[in-house]
């Protein structure tokens, strides 16, 4: 059938089963929210306030269901505005389609109004981008784009389109989704059985568990070799709910803000098996001495990965749970009682603490687990609330923590999507006061969308981790990071059209959190806690892991 190329576009969204689309009309978009105006039934248009916004509800999207999240948004200044979204995408490994619309054909390349190379600004931060400008090109642009997202490595894919070819004519005809593979092509036997090989031998073995293992899907196939060759288990941040928190091997984060137990245990192992991670600086500290007693195993989709942060002794290259499944049948069960009884004695000795007197970000955070019974989807801003949502709720299941790990985006808060994608479930949003000044012109989207949505506002009137680093190493110099203005974030959610409640005492927290879930609308927790609460244990940064530290062993230095 004859289409134009803005039918053709809704078209192809629909052939890839796409049912939600975040973004912000303009003047070279016009065409294309002209059509998808003619298919609100089929597919449901969020319009958010912000194109930043846009792109973190389609990244909120992707986490939360494992789907390809989408946004658009017009030329110039609305594509630009897509850019943080999307590179914060890029570094989590997110499949994302991100479509915009650009300046007629015979306008580009002479500074038009609203003109910008889209396809070039994002070419860093994208898997693959491009810009159509003929009619043809357009629906295998779109399937193309779809296809690259979610395969291999998945992440963000921009398609820019011509204002004239939106308008133009031509033939469609349906076509069926490209099935998307696990990709094994590199998996190879003699990686496994060298991996097989090493697990047997080892004596004292340590998993570490990456976002890879939640976008293969592999939680039960990590779950069943954890427990076959009796291995405590550390995370990421990014891995969050690929092993449960709750269960009896799980020893908690790994890395700068990772527990005591899991920084000392890495360092004493004698083999570190790494699953869907790739070795952050966050993670490692000093690259030079991590894990200087172990032999490292890498399983990564991909292979540009092994080897480009640590150095590792073997590495399995393909999609984790396939390869999970086929080392599950190449490994016997193991006896490393003493190993998991040294490592239990250290989870004993070092426990997460905090200063249970008065209102604290831990605490909060304990509240919230408590009366959500640990099933929520829990989203989160970056900074001190991220790391405490990371150490005191307890994550027993995939893609119910959601958060920007590698590049650390302030404003991030992507619960938006995420309660688009999974309407069925609980999400509670958590920012810290400097974070939700960011974005906070999106509870306008919440409210106006009458999405029952938590926003837990961990308001300390300052910019937390920074100052917490203005404390521990620039000598109590507070540079640009007090807020102490008169901002009331109450009076705010009120005028957004949302709930707002304000939470001074520890006593008021609980009731808070359950009266914000039984309203069932969008409601804002302004909980005041002090401005020098801090996130421990802590590495210093380039540190090795065995130097991590608490307050105790802060205080003791200080003496």
């Amino acid at each position: 059938m004859q289409l134009t190329g803005s039918e053709i576009i809704i078209e192809c969204l629909k052939e890839q089963g796409v049912d939600t689309v975040f973004g912000y009309p303009g003047g070279t978009i016009l065409n294309v929210y002209d059509a998808l105006y003619k298919h609100s039934d089929e597919i449901h248009h969020v319009l958010t306030s912000h194109e930043q916004g846009a792109s973190h509800a389609a990244d909120g999207y992707a986490r939360a269901t494992g789907r390809v999240g989408v946004c658009m948004a017009t030329s110039g200044p609305g594509a630009t505005n897509l850019v943080t979204g999307i590179a914060t995408a890029h570094m989590d490994s997110i499949p994302m389609v991100a479509i915009t619309a650009n300046v007629a054909t015979g306008l580009l390349g002479r500074d038009s109004f609203q003109e910008v190379d889209i396809a070039g600004v994002v070419m860093p931060i994208t898997k693959y981008s491009m810009i159509v400008k003929d009619i043809h090109d357009l629906a295998p642009a779109i399937r193309r784009a779809f296809t690259i997202a979610q395969s291999g490595r998945p992440g963000p894919v921009l398609v820019d389109v011509t204002k004239d070819v939106t308008a133009a004519v031509t033939e469609y005809t349906y076509q069926e989704p490209t099935p998307i593979a696990p990709y094994t092509a590199e998996m190879l036997e003699s990686d496994l059985d060298q991996a097989a090989k090493l697990i047997s031998e080892a004596e004292k073995p340590f998993i570490f568990v990456g976002g890879g293992a939640i976008t293969s899907g592999a939680a039960e196939e990590l779950r069943k070799f954890a427990h076959t060759i009796n291995s405590p288990v550390t995370d990421s941040l990014m891995g969050k709910g690929a092993f449960s928190g709750e269960d009896e091997l799980y020893t908690g984060m790994l890395g700068m803000h990772g527990t005591k137990t899991s920084n000392l245990g890495v360092t004493k192992c004698d083999l570190l098996i790494t699953v869907g991670a790739r070795f952050s600086d966050r993670v490692t500290g000093n690259t030079a001495k991590f894990a200087q007693n172990a032999k490292i195993i890498q399983i990564d989709v991909d292979a540009a990965e092994i080897n480009k942060n640590i150095k590792v002794d073997c590495s399995i290259i393909g999609d984790v749970k396939e390869v999970l499944k086929e080392l599950n049948k190449k490994i016997h069960p193991k006896n490393h009682d003493a190993w998991v009884k040294e490592v239990e004695d250290m989870k004993a000795k070092y426990p997460l603490k905090y200063n249970q007197e008065g209102l604290t970000g831990p605490y909060v955070i304990e509240e919230l687990y408590r009366v959500t019974k640990g099933d929520a989807i829990v989203v989160t801003d970056v900074g001190q609330h991220q790391m405490w949502a990371a150490q005191y709720y307890h994550y027993t299941k995939p893609r119910t923590f959601i958060s920007s790990g590698g590049l650390g985006t302030m404003g991030y808060g992507a619960a938006i999507g995420a309660k688009f994608g999974r309407p069925d479930k609980v999400v509670v949003n958590i920012a810290g006061d400097g974070c939700f000044r960011m974005n906070m012109n999106e509870v306008a989207t919440a409210a106006r969308n009458n999405l029952p949505l938590v926003e837990i506002v961990i308001n300390n009137h300052v910019l937390g981790m920074v100052r917490q680093w203005q404390t521990l190493f620039y000598d109590h110099r507070y540079s640009s990071t007090i807020l102490d203005d008169k901002v009331d974030f109450v009076k705010f959610a009120e005028s957004m059209g949302a709930v707002g409640i304000r939470v001074t005492k520890k006593e008021e927290v609980g009731p808070a959190i359950e009266k914000a879930i039984a309203l069932n609308t969008t409601v804002v927790l302004d909980c005041q806690i002090d401005c020098d609460d801090k996130v421990f244990p802590m590495v210093p940064a380039g540190a090795p892991l065995e130097e991590v530290f608490d307050a105790e062993d802060l205080a003791k230095k200080n003496k």
